[in-house]
């Protein structure tokens, strides 16, 4: 845990929660260890898109789709979401839930590897959601900052692995040790790259938000 529990949970306790239909598609995921972005998050993202209020939306990562349904939900109406998933089990139930929630029409869901449907995508987006293999997010990078509009957001989440990023790389498993020196490569990239203006919050997992700048 980043943040001390007792002040997540006096702070979720003014949540207002989500619709009838996201909490049971949240319980659904929990109860069949689906990852989905915590709590923390879905507040962060109902104020930024409210802020921003996106037209078109990038998605890397779909898993069953609980986050693009509720970017849906909250985004302004007639936005358009594009999400990615490689995962084959789960992308029958994101179709799914798409259905179910009414959404086939706002929602487009790409099956295959992000990195190649990255590079054949020419669209420009107003903001990107970054939330797949974390070990990836410095490969997708250069695409991303390519999709991503001036002006746009680029969103990044668990980018702190419970705390991990900050200890040392013979600290973590050996397992862990490319995805920890990739997450930290990425961090140090959107923190200094200048097309980017990027804050590092702990919410959640950990999040990037990062504002592209003019070339």
């Amino acid at each position: 845990m980043i943040v001390d529990e007792r002040i997540n949970t006096f702070i979720s306790s003014f949540d207002t929660g989500l619709s009838k239909e996201l909490r049971e598609l949240e319980i659904y995921a929990h109860e069949t260890d689906v990852p989905i972005i915590r709590p923390q998050m879905q507040s962060f993202m109902k104020v930024l898109l409210a802020m921003q209020k996106p037209m078109k939306i990038l998605e890397v990562g779909t898993a069953i789709g609980f986050s693009a349904l509720l970017m849906a939900e909250y985004a302004p109406e007639g936005c358009q979401i594009t999400t990615i998933e490689k995962y084959e089990k789960r992308i029958p139930l994101a179709k799914e839930n798409f259905r179910k929630f009414k959404r086939e029409d706002s929602i487009t869901l790409l099956e295959g590897d992000a990195a190649e449907i990255l590079k054949e995508l020419d669209d420009e987006f107003d903001l990107i959601f970054m939330d797949a293999a974390k070990g990836q997010y410095i490969n997708f990078l250069p695409d991303i900052i390519r999709l991503l509009r001036t002006g746009g957001i680029l969103l990044s989440d668990n980018v702190l692995q419970d705390g991990d990023v900050i200890e040392s790389r013979f600290a973590v498993r050996r397992r862990d040790r490319t995805i920890h020196s990739r997450m930290r490569e990425y961090l140090f990239e959107l923190k200094h790259n200048p097309v980017f203006v990027t804050d590092i919050l702990p919410v959640g997992d950990g999040i990037t938000i990062s504002v592209k700048q003019d070339a």
